[in-house]
């Protein structure tokens, strides 16, 4: 599936003089999470340093810059953009220097309540300079509402609502947090006598680093160098909400995120839809890449053999990360090309992860037949997605979701296949080990957080004022 756009992973070290080094590795390891922007700051015990731009990881951050950071503390951040617009106003961590000195922060997820605490500071005079929501925590911050309490960042977190794994960075620590429902993942790993946080394993692998637990929801974990230490700075929610979408489709396969692996979660949930879903087919393939875990997971359970497609040209970004629509088709164009050889005459089952607004997978399917595909088949291994997200994933208008506005078998015709299933909700729920944890509210409209249906990606977007002529 190449169509989602969605938001970002962090990472943080205290301890090592190659915070900053490990840091860019951790982010290398979470590339897939967001592709626009990319930045690290490090902290001296006096300061904080800050490098980043636009791009992927290798673009936003040079050697020359890694030298700049050479600081026993880091935190780093890869972005698309689901609030704010893709601008290097935007990139983060964002840095501001407060009466209580300088702090920087990074954010994972969407604050539902930004629009009115962003509102707020802009009549009490304010000024912003960038357009998303995290830049609105660090006015938090520097409030004396918040600043004169004895725990300031607690104090700001509970006026929080919404989804966000945040970093927060000061001269003297590092402050990791995940919000009471547990919606985005995040871990805490161990070198030696350094701490890190990381959103997801795969980055504690690269820098071989041992898993040590997760952050609990509504959990502050402090990173000084040899020593980590932890409060609260509010109960669990009631009502967990872990994103199962991490699952199908956003994390890496090789991470273990919400005590699941998702190499396994993703084979079971193919190995489901094959018992609800079967097909007389000579050839299973997967779209790549994240559909290749499920598509095994078919093939297992249907014995259908399964094979390769399409070849991928890794040079190109994912496209659902690119910010439009007509940048997404031509970049499916140039990664995903079929093997003829493989797929002419054959009677295919395709197996994708989702499809959200069904463009590009119907450009996919084209694309196997002009290669020759007697019949295609095509399996979701997720439920429709009817509903919008408003906890970081950038599909926040329904009538952009192509299940929402047609039945599957409208679907089929648009899509231009043989045949059209889905995982049923049920037995998506049954391949994970605690389904009364997750948010599926894509899928059902159930919506664990309350929510602002006024919400949109540019909201905090404002016309420049006219420059007078002299």
């Amino acid at each position: 599936m190449q169509e989602i756009k969605h938001y970002c992973g962090l990472f943080a070290i205290a301890g090592p003089e190659a915070a900053a080094e490990l840091t860019y590795l951790g982010l290398y390891a979470q590339q897939h999470r967001g592709q626009e922007a990319a930045g690290i700051c490090a902290a001296d015990g006096r300061e904080i340093h800050r490098r980043g731009g636009m791009g992927l990881v290798t673009d936003a951050i040079s050697r020359h810059d890694l030298e700049s950071l050479r600081h026993p503390m880091a935190i780093g951040h890869v972005r698309y953009s689901t609030t704010g617009s893709c601008k290097s106003d935007n990139v983060q961590p964002l840095v501001a220097q407060t009466a209580s000195g300088p702090v920087a922060i990074c954010h994972n997820g969407n604050l539902v309540n930004a629009g009115g605490l962003r509102d707020d500071y802009e009549h009490r005079g304010h000024i912003f300079t960038a357009t998303s929501d995290t830049e609105v925590i660090l006015h938090m911050l520097a409030d004396p509402k918040y600043r004169d309490q004895d725990d300031p960042f607690a104090a700001a977190l509970r006026d929080l609502r919404g989804s966000y794994c945040l970093l927060a960075m000061w001269p003297d620590r590092i402050e990791a947090a995940r919000d009471p429902t547990g919606n985005r993942p995040l871990c805490i790993g161990r070198v030696g006598a350094d701490w890190i946080v990381a959103s997801e394993t795969c980055a504690l692998d690269i820098v071989q680093a041992e898993y040590v637990r997760d952050v609990a929801p509504g959990e502050i974990i402090t990173l000084t160098p040899g020593k980590l230490s932890s409060r609260r700075f509010a109960p669990p929610a009631a009502r967990c909400a872990q994103c199962v979408f991490e699952l199908i489709y956003f994390a890496d396969p090789a991470s273990d995120i919400f005590g699941e692996n998702v190499h396994l979660v993703r084979k079971a949930l193919g190995a489901a839809l094959a018992r609800e879903a079967p097909v007389d087919a000579d050839l299973v393939i997967p779209v790549p890449n994240c559909a290749r875990c499920a598509a095994l997971g078919y093939h297992e359970v249907s014995g259908v053999p399964i094979g390769r497609g399409f070849t991928t040209n890794h040079y190109v970004g994912r496209s659902f990360i690119q910010p439009t629509q007509a940048i997404r088709d031509l970049t499916v164009r140039l990664k995903l090309n079929p093997i003829r050889g493989s797929v002419a005459g054959k009677r295919l089952v395709v197996v994708e992860d989702s499809v959200v607004r069904g463009t590009t997978t119907r450009a996919k399917m084209q694309s196997l037949r002009d290669a020759g595909a007697k019949e295609i088949h095509l399996r979701v291994a997720s439920p429709p997605i009817r509903h919008p997200c408003h906890y970081g994933i950038d599909f926040p208008q329904r009538e952009e979701l192509v299940a929402a506005q047609h039945t599957i078998e409208e679907i089929g015709q648009f899509l231009g296949v043989d045949s059209l299933a889905y995982l049923s909700r049920e037995a998506m729920l049954n391949c994970v080990r605690e389904s009364q944890a997750y948010c599926d509210a894509c899928f059902s409209g159930d919506y664990p957080i309350p929510i602002n249906n006024s919400f949109h990606k540019a909201q905090f977007e404002r016309p420049r004022a006219p420059v007078a002529k002299a």
